[in-house]
């Protein structure tokens, strides 16, 4: 009689996919992982600085460029509740310095990415230097006239985020910085999280930015609303939770903040208030310079993956969502 004996491969786990990474030195920086509420990854891999070896700890706040526009759009949305402002409101009524073609932009249409606002980064970024949200402005006056009509299409744009950081400003009659802080950032206690302006002195707890190569690539930009929060990965776990446990929106807002406008040709776009949206996933990424970062976040299941990264250009962003997302969803 032959005897079959079968051996089963252990599928590779969330911190190995990171570790892999790692090792191939595509990756350098913090992980949490969740699955249906269990934490299942929280590692901090590499350094900080390259100069002097020092290590990243969970601790270390990287900049999360893009994902700060998640906390711009909850910011907006707060003001709504206190009924200081209302989606459909024109943008000129609070942001005086809008040029004349964007006086009929609304509030919503600046949350959704409809606005038809041109976008800055791929201008301006190329010239360096620390722009401001003043540079921004600057640059929207010269341009001719919107991109689209306002609510026919999705495109993203950066600027529009910077004429809401404008709004939370006017309307608060607070920086943006001290307005984010005091209605988001200490009520969640994100102790390690922070507005990066031109008022910030840069310290050696901040994670430095670098290329593939690991030469210095900082970020260096000063805009306030569509970037500038430096972040763990535990904090903004911390806000995924308070935005499903509706610690700060009400239940009205919950919803809209996933809803997808419908476009001109009858589709649904892609982006909510502040989230890319699919089914009942939503994601945010982020970049610029030495810094790439995700969040993704299941809505259904409390599940979501965060990875902050200071090694910019080296991380393949999608390839690691993909394969983070296959673990997590397997035996599901």
């Amino acid at each position: 009689m032959i005897t079959l004996v079968f051996f089963s491969c252990k599928e590779k786990s969330e911190k190995d996919i990171v570790l892999d990474y790692y090792k191939q030195g595509k990756f350098n920086g913090t992980v949490l992982i969740v699955k249906e509420g269990k934490v299942v990854c929280d590692t901090a891999l590499g350094y900080k600085q390259f100069e002097d070896k020092s290590r990243v700890t969970k601790n270390t706040p990287f900049y999360i460029a893009s994902i700060t526009k998640s906390f711009t759009a909850v910011g907006i949305m707060l003001l709504q509740q206190e009924n200081l402002l209302s989606y459909d409101d024109k943008a000129s009524l609070y942001s005086k310095d809008l040029p004349g073609y964007a006086q009929n932009v609304t509030i919503r249409q600046l949350l959704n990415h409809t606005s038809g606002l041109a976008d800055y980064e791929n201008v301006l970024i190329l010239n360096k230097g620390k722009i401001t949200n003043q540079d921004v402005l600057n640059f929207l006056k010269k341009q001719p006239e919107l991109r689209f009509p306002s609510g026919s299409q999705f495109e993203y744009s950066n600027s529009g985020y910077i004429v809401l950081g404008e709004i939370i400003a006017a309307i608060s009659k607070q920086s943006y910085g001290q307005f984010i802080q005091d209605k988001i950032l200490t009520p969640l206690k994100m102790k390690n999280s922070f507005i990066y302006d031109a008022e910030t002195i840069p310290n050696a707890k901040m994670a430095k930015g670098y290329d593939m190569n690991k030469k210095p690539d900082d970020y260096f930009l000063l805009t306030l609303g569509d970037g500038s929060l430096y972040s763990t990965p535990s904090d903004l776990y911390k806000f995924d939770r308070a935005l499903s446990k509706r610690q700060l929106l009400n239940l009205e807002n919950s919803k809209l903040m996933y809803e997808l406008p419908i476009l001109k040709d009858g589709k649904p776009s892609e982006y909510g208030f502040g989230w890319f949206v699919s089914g009942h996933q939503a994601m945010h990424t982020g970049g610029v310079n030495g810094f790439r970062c995700i969040v993704w976040r299941d809505l259904k299941t409390n599940s979501c993956i965060i990875a902050l990264t200071n090694q910019g250009d080296a991380f393949p962003v999608y390839e690691f969502l993909d394969a983070e997302k296959k673990v997590l969803q397997m035996d599901n």
